[in-house]
């Protein structure tokens, strides 16, 4: 489990980028697979999405979503509260007692806390997402709330950029929004790059005065701590587990 020292300072929420440790699944998935759309025992997920729960201090009302590399974002308030998910890649709320999960493997999971106004959020940051403006999207829906916030952010464990050889067609579409995007790839060779990932997100978060840290490990490299899905795709497993990142609002 690891956590911001930045919001360790707020005494009114708990938040944890957990680990793949001190679960029940097995093989691949060991141990604290928390990702309901991978291949896993569905018993053994929903274990480990109650040993989360428990340790957020939150019981069952762990808040979802189902993912899929967008840039949609739904604010959860006491109409939609018991949804079981949501279809989004980003979820905020000021209801106090529930816990909003992101689930990662190799994409940035953001935590979000609007000190001013009481307000929480997490963030699926992949490079789709990403590129096409979940980040900027989740700010504005804070916003919506509340004009006059002071927001914090933490991105936590994701894929290093010495990890991260990516394509001329990926480049290119990032250059395609904007040429200044060249300054997140370095050259491997003619066809291929390294692609920076936490600088990509953190720089959109800044150009939208969010307050910025990171709880920095790359998910590729660290094995032992994390589930990657580059990694599996290396060494042709079946499938992948998931890491879950969490924060609440305390009752």
């Amino acid at each position: 489990m690891f956590y911001s020292k930045k919001f360790k300072e707020f005494k009114n929420i708990n938040h944890c980028f957990f680990s793949r440790n001190k679960g029940a699944s097995k093989g691949i998935y060991k141990s604290l697979n928390c990702g309901s759309g991978s291949k896993d025992s569905k018993n053994n997920v929903k274990k480990n999405l109650s040993f989360v729960s428990k340790i957020t201090g939150v019981k069952k009302k762990l808040l979802l979503m189902n993912q899929t590399h967008s840039n949609k974002v739904i604010v959860i308030n006491n109409k939609n509260k018991k949804l079981k998910k949501f279809n989004s890649d980003a979820i905020i709320t000021n209801i106090k007692g529930f816990a909003l999960g992101v689930m990662t493997a190799d994409c940035a999971p953001i935590l979000l806390y609007d000190f001013k106004n009481e307000i929480i959020g997490c963030i699926h940051a992949g490079w789709r997402g990403a590129h096409s403006g979940i980040i900027e999207n989740t700010i504005k829906k804070f916003k919506k709330l509340n004009k006059n916030n002071k927001i914090f952010a933490c991105i936590g464990p994701c894929i290093g950029e010495k990890s991260y050889e990516v394509d001329l067609k990926f480049y290119k579409t990032f250059l395609l929004k904007s040429k200044k995007n060249s300054i997140y790839f370095k050259k491997v060779n003619r066809n291929k790059k390294k692609f920076n990932l936490r600088k990509y997100v953190n720089d959109k978060l800044l150009k939208l005065d969010i307050k910025v840290s990171h709880v920095n490990h790359d998910t590729f490299k660290d094995k032992d701590n994390f589930f990657s899905y580059r990694r599996s795709q290396k060494l042709k497993e079946i499938d992948y587990g998931r890491c879950i990142s969490v924060i609440s609002l305390t009752a």
